[in-house]
């Protein structure tokens, strides 16, 4: 790997990563519907910036924009709601971490979906180990824990929301042409209205005009939501999914460093063995079970191309000029999985 694709993996972990940073921090002055709508609106603002000076154009299809509105509602206005109100009384290294079992929950709804037809032994290891993070990092055994239980059950309910919103967006959005910056800011754009809906109703909280809060509002929306899109995009596009997606173990330990260090967060043997597990898992969860051998068949004469250079039909992808497809990996992770463009996100 290039020293400029490990500069921008570095720089996105730290940007995904410090996520639960800023949330903590914005969470001073502001509740966390003020904090969610208004990262929304400058995400919104700053990829569909991007996305029109490409030239491209929302879609328009009725029932493209009904799927784009249950994935801004699965994978941004529910689950950024459920951290924010979670970090009131939890660790931001504690959400980054049950943020990260994410996966888990994206295979799960993958099954029920229909998308995904095989586990395999590692990827159901993998969905066990991932959930054993979560009890580890919990620690409900224990009296003197630093951990909030209420807050872990708002950063797993997150993590359930945001985790199937990437097998909704495979199974309904995938596929049908739409401009990634468009997905993307349309998503952000939906759930910002979702969120100024529920303001009326448990957001109407006094402003504490802090100074570290606004900055970090900004930092968290302009640059965690806005250009890390773009920053996953080039990834994507330069290095290959396959590199994108270690940004899903990188950004776990980031949090986990950044709320330590920055946060005074504690570090006990619970939270760093939740963590490794939270790790292990994501990796488990990537393998794709083997496909069955197929039965073998008589051989075929290779047939001539025809006079117009054309391919009849049955041939390889490759043979008519097309490029064979890669595997992406698993979605996980900030938002919005690393590995694949979307507006979900931690």
């Amino acid at each position: 790997m290039s020293k400029a694709a490990i500069g921008r993996l570095a720089v996105l972990s730290l940007l995904w990563g410090s996520v639960f940073l800023w949330i903590k921090i914005s969470g001073y002055g502001f509740s966390p519907v003020e904090m969610v709508f208004v990262r929304l609106v400058l995400g919104a603002a700053v990829i569909l910036s991007i996305g029109y000076a490409k030239g491209q154009k929302l879609p328009r299809d009725r029932t493209v924009l009904g799927h784009m509105a249950v994935a801004a509602l699965l994978g941004n206005a529910v689950p950024w709601l459920l951290f924010a109100e979670g970090e009131r009384t939890g660790s931001s290294n504690i959400a980054g971490i049950v943020s990260g079992t994410g996966p888990v929950w994206t295979l799960g709804a993958a099954v029920l979906l229909g998308t995904e037809k095989r586990l395999g032994a590692a990827r159901i290891w993998g969905m066990v180990v991932g959930l054993l993070g979560v009890v580890l990092v919990a620690a409900p055994w224990s009296d003197g824990t630093h951990v909030s239980t209420t807050s872990v059950i708002y950063f797993a309910l997150g993590a359930v929301s945001f985790g199937s919103s990437f097998a909704y967006v495979g199974r309904f959005l995938t596929g049908r042409g739409i401009p990634v910056f468009m997905l993307v800011g349309g998503q952000l754009a939906m759930a910002a209205v979702m969120t100024l809906v529920a303001v009326p109703f448990i957001g109407l909280e006094p402003v504490e005009w802090r100074t570290d809060s606004v900055i970090a509002l900004v930092i968290l929306g302009v640059m965690c939501t806005g250009f890390a899109v773009l920053l996953n995009t080039i990834i994507i596009g330069k290095d290959g999914p396959a590199a994108a997606a270690t940004v899903i173990y990188l950004m776990t330990v980031v949090s986990v460093v950044l709320g330590a260090v920055f946060l005074d967060e504690p570090l006990g043997w619970t939270v760093l063995l939740g963590t490794v597990a939270v790790l292990v898992a994501t990796g488990l969860l990537r393998r794709k079970p083997a496909e069955p051998a197929a039965p073998a068949t008589p051989a075929e004469p290779a047939k001539e191309p025809a006079a117009d250079g054309t391919v009849e039909a049955g041939a390889p992808a490759e043979a008519a000029g097309a490029a064979p497809e890669r595997d992406a990996p698993d979605a996980g992770a900030p938002a919005a999985a690393p590995a694949r463009t979307s507006a979900a996100g931690n």
